[in-house]
């Protein structure tokens, strides 16, 4: 469908978000700015808090984020209404000893994080960064822009590669190069550090991962499609973020059901089981201390859980024109006709009967059109933070998303339509 100007801001909006969040780090800084920029205060984790009654806050743990907004007539037993979303895509990250090199080449040593496409990141300009801890006790983010490349050995001297495929060992074939010269004279962590505007040599520990350099981009007939890396899940925290702040401002109309938050994890591409991913104790830490500002007892604060909703937002695939019988023949969600609902007979996803009525409702208030996602029953289905949050916390939960094509690879494919309609949606959850 052509995409509406509104819907094109917001696109545009998202490559700006994107551009500025790399890293997991990155993100979670920048939805804290973001919120900071229209009225949240940020708050430490180790600090006594304010009363929470008519407050907005945000905290960021490592490379994940939360952000609340509490309702001035707040009560002990006021449900929650979480979006929820994950900071971290699949990609390359940073080994302890990261300069390397041979043959007169310097490159990057690097692991693989998460479960990548590999030969999407071959011949892209990619980005280093991430956070240095100084000696100091300081932690800075740092982004080294276009800095490294892996190119791709040449079809003269791979002759069958076109008709026997491409498969990259992990070890040998996917360190980048970043540069010509003799690598016990170079130091990759001094670039990384002068872009942190920090001496290399005050460097105590580090967390950096590869990232697609190239901006987000509108293309395609009638502007229907967006590009972009780390659309796995940024999308989503994007669409979390503006929804919140929307509603921080009134602009986004209604009043709040409840307590609106927005939950940005790290680490679920690798599971999820860290102090900053949904399966660690941060959610339940911030919504602890939110209802002990509104004065509620254990039970109380049970009773609010068990009213609270968690829609779990993550991406899902588009049916594909090449491959469509990788999907299910009869549930094929078309890219830019609407956002996702997810399900899975083996709760791989956790949306119930429940759920999908709830989520019926909030995209019917909001105007936009939803389609479902099921597998193919030969395909394994992946998963997402629903399952573990819904576990964790007993919260009821609905997972849903947009659908992109090239899930995984360095640059994905999502359209200008969904985008924006998942922000609206988002919206209408956070409202009565």
């Amino acid at each position: 469908m052509p995409a509406t100007q509104v819907a094109l801001s917001h696109a545009e909006d998202l490559a700006d978000f994107v551009a500025a969040s790399p890293s997991s780090y990155h993100a979670a800084e920048e939805v804290a700015r973001r919120l900071e920029a229209v009225g949240f205060t940020r708050l430490d984790e180790a600090d006594a808090w304010p009363t929470q009654s008519g407050g907005r806050f945000v905290v960021v743990r490592d490379g994940a984020a939360i952000g609340w907004m509490v309702p001035t007539d707040a009560a002990p037993t006021t449900p929650a209404q979480i979006f929820g979303a994950h900071t971290d895509s699949p990609g390359f990250k940073l080994k302890p000893k990261p300069t390397t090199g041979s043959r007169g080449w310097l490159q990057a040593g690097v692991e693989v994080y998460g479960g990548p496409l590999l030969n999407s990141w071959l011949d892209r300009e990619l980005r280093l960064a991430g956070r240095l801890a100084l000696a100091d006790g300081r932690v800075v983010l740092a982004d080294t822009g276009p800095l490294l490349r892996l190119p791709q050995l040449a079809v003269h001297l791979d002759r069958g590669v076109n008709n026997n495929g491409l498969a990259l060992d992990k070890q040998n074939e996917t360190q980048p190069v970043w540069g010509l010269g003799d690598p016990t004279e170079e130091d990759l962590l001094g670039e990384l550090a002068a872009s942190a505007g920090v001496d290399a040599a005050d460097i105590r520990g580090f967390d950096a991962v590869v990232a697609d350099s190239a901006r987000g981009a509108v293309f395609g007939k009638d502007d229907a499609f967006f590009a972009s890396g780390r659309l796995d899940d940024l999308a989503s925290v994007h669409a979390g973020v503006v929804a919140l702040a929307d509603a921080s401002t009134g602009s986004a109309g209604g009043e709040l059901r409840g307590i609106a938050v927005l939950a940005a994890f790290d680490h679920e591409e690798l599971g999820s089981e860290s102090r900053s991913g949904a399966a660690g104790p941060f959610l339940e830490d911030i919504l602890a201390r939110i209802y002990a500002g509104l004065g509620a007892d254990a039970t109380e604060q049970r009773r609010a859980f068990a009213a609270s909703w968690h829609l779990s937002s993550d991406v899902g695939h588009s049916v594909h024109p090449n491959y469509a019988q990788k999907h299910d023949p009869a549930v094929q969600p078309l890219l830019g006709s609407g956002p996702i609902l997810k399900i899975n007979a083996n709760q791989r996803y956790a949306t119930d009967a429940i759920g999908a009525a709830a989520w019926a409702r909030w995209c019917e208030s909001a105007g936009i059109a939803s389609q479902e996602f099921v597998s193919n029953n030969t395909v394994p289905c992946g998963s997402t933070i629903g399952p573990i949050t819904a576990t964790r916390l007993g919260i009821r939960t609905v997972d849903v998303g947009i659908p992109i094509l090239s899930m995984h690879s360095a640059r994905e494919l999502a359209g200008v339509a969904d985008l924006h309609a998942l922000t609206r949606v988002a919206e209408s959850f956070f409202a009565a």
